[in-house]
């Protein structure tokens, strides 16, 4: 944000407000982390806010400080659209378009005119919805981002241990445990100190990484099985079918992750993870890269997607076959260095 619109957004936070929350659909951890962290932090001021999601968070994040508090608008679309209706301010976290909510949330938030958006976000093209925009690619989750919007408030002092473990979250799971190139020595350094605020590091990656059930382990083993390799290209991909998800009881949040398998081979340079839905009936890709490979641009050209110059996501209307088979002819005319 400009200075002219930090000085703005501080005088609208200088009073108590009803505030909404909001993030994408099927929220992961830096979406969570970001939206309970700036509760927690709204709630100190003063402020009145509520989370919104558009569909459920996986289990995993569920110990995160007031999940239980969490509205999800799939489930609650009544009393989550009067809570927009009758919200002073939205603000959108870690989307930078209102189709990313989905089409009933996007709808709700749509007709919310008169409204002021503020939104912080750090994927690129962002829409121009919002009456303030903190977004920058440069940063690498939008948790980093709410802090560093909370120091330009001046108030870094209200920063406690529970905001610290909400962000802490979402930087740990944006950045692949600090392995990600948009990984900074800034990134390093928020991070120490919320662990000398007082966060338990250990515990809170034990609770993200160390805490799956049987049946998420089954379905990495499948997708593992379903591996392939096209040396030629330095490129990987895997898939899980409808009926190989359903059978093995996948959960949300089941497959988070697995992509990043992918790229753990050596000299594979891109991967995809094809996962078939036919409730929806849609073929959802996760694209991953190393170096200099663009998966935002390659997203955006073949698979109505996009995200992160590393990593980003695509859509299918096609058979799961179709769509790899796709996906492997692009290959062809795609330089991967």
């Amino acid at each position: 944000m400009t200075t002219r619109d930090t000085e703005a957004v501080k005088e609208l936070l200088a009073s108590p407000k009803k505030i909404a929350i909001t993030t994408h659909r099927n929220p992961d951890g830096d979406a969570m982390g970001s939206s309970l962290g700036l509760y927690h932090y709204l709630i100190k001021k003063g402020h009145y806010p509520t989370v919104i999601v558009p569909n459920d968070f996986p289990d995993f994040l569920s110990w995160l400080p007031a999940t239980e508090k969490v509205m999800v608008f799939e489930n609650e679309t009544g009393p989550a659209t009067k809570i927009l209706e009758e919200a002073d301010i939205i603000f959108t976290l870690d989307y930078n378009a209102l189709s990313r909510t989905g089409d009933k949330m996007q709808q709700a938030l749509q007709q919310q005119e008169g409204k002021t958006f503020i939104m912080i976000d750090h994927h690129q093209a962002p829409d121009n919805y919002a009456q303030y925009m903190f977004s920058d690619t440069a940063y690498g989750s939008t948790c980093e981002m709410i802090y560093n919007f909370i120091d330009s408030m001046s108030e870094k002092n209200l920063i406690d241990t529970t905001m610290a473990t909400c962000l802490y979250t979402g930087i740990v799971t944006d950045s692949g445990s600090f392995r990600y190139p948009s990984t900074t020595g800034t990134t390093h350094r928020i991070a120490a100190e919320f662990i000398d605020l007082g966060i338990d590091n250990s515990a809170i990656h034990s609770l993200l990484y160390d805490n799956h059930s049987h049946n998420r382990i089954q379905i990495l083993a499948r997708a593992l099985q379903n591996m392939q390799v096209i040396p030629a290209n330095k490129t990987s991909y895997t898939y899980m079918s409808h009926e190989e998800l359903t059978g093995f009881g996948n959960s949300k949040g089941d497959t988070e992750g697995i992509v990043n398998y992918g790229l753990s081979m050596k000299d594979i340079v891109f991967t995809a993870f094809f996962t078939e839905n036919k409730d929806e009936g849609i073929i959802k890709i996760s694209f991953r890269s190393k170096g200099d490979f663009d998966v935002n641009q390659y997203a955006r050209e073949h698979f109505n997607g996009g995200g992160h110059k590393n990593a980003a996501g695509g859509k299918s209307a096609d058979t799961l076959e179709a769509t790899i088979k796709k996906f492997i002819a692009t290959l062809a005319h795609t330089k991967i260095d």
